[in-house]
């Protein structure tokens, strides 16, 4: 997979979240949108290769997690970020919002207003 790959699934696992929070189905859309920031991460971590190919698996296995805070790290995001968050207060919120998301997600029940939230935390187009 390469970083255009990553970034057009990222916009799929977006609208399907969107599809499925419109349906009610708000488990499935809190688990895709989490997936979202995950190929997000990704395309960012395949950019860096140069090729924006993404790194062979036996490579390392920093690239092949779930771990959205692992991820952040991989992709040389972090200083960025925590430097963002420092001074914006709803970034920080939303951050944290998202960082409540794993692959272990899948088992949970959520609410609208989880689904919702992250949504908007990953959507906001501001923060």
């Amino acid at each position: 997979m390469n970083r255009a790959d990553f970034q057009a699934l990222t916009q799929i696992r977006l609208e399907e979240a969107d599809i499925l929070l419109a349906a009610g189905k708000y488990e499935g859309a809190y688990y895709l949108a989490g997936y979202a920031v995950e190929c997000a991460l990704k395309a960012c971590i395949a950019k860096l290769t140069g090729l924006h190919d993404f790194p062979p698996k036996d490579t390392s296995n920093s690239y092949y997690t779930h771990n959205l805070d692992k991820l952040l790290t991989t992709a040389q995001l972090r200083v960025q970020l925590e430097s963002d968050r420092s001074g914006n207060p709803q970034l920080d919120a939303y951050w944290t919002e998202v960082l409540l998301w794993n692959e272990g997600s899948r088992y949970l029940r959520k609410s609208p207003q989880d689904a919702q939230g992250l949504l908007q935390a990953i959507t906001d187009p501001t923060n």
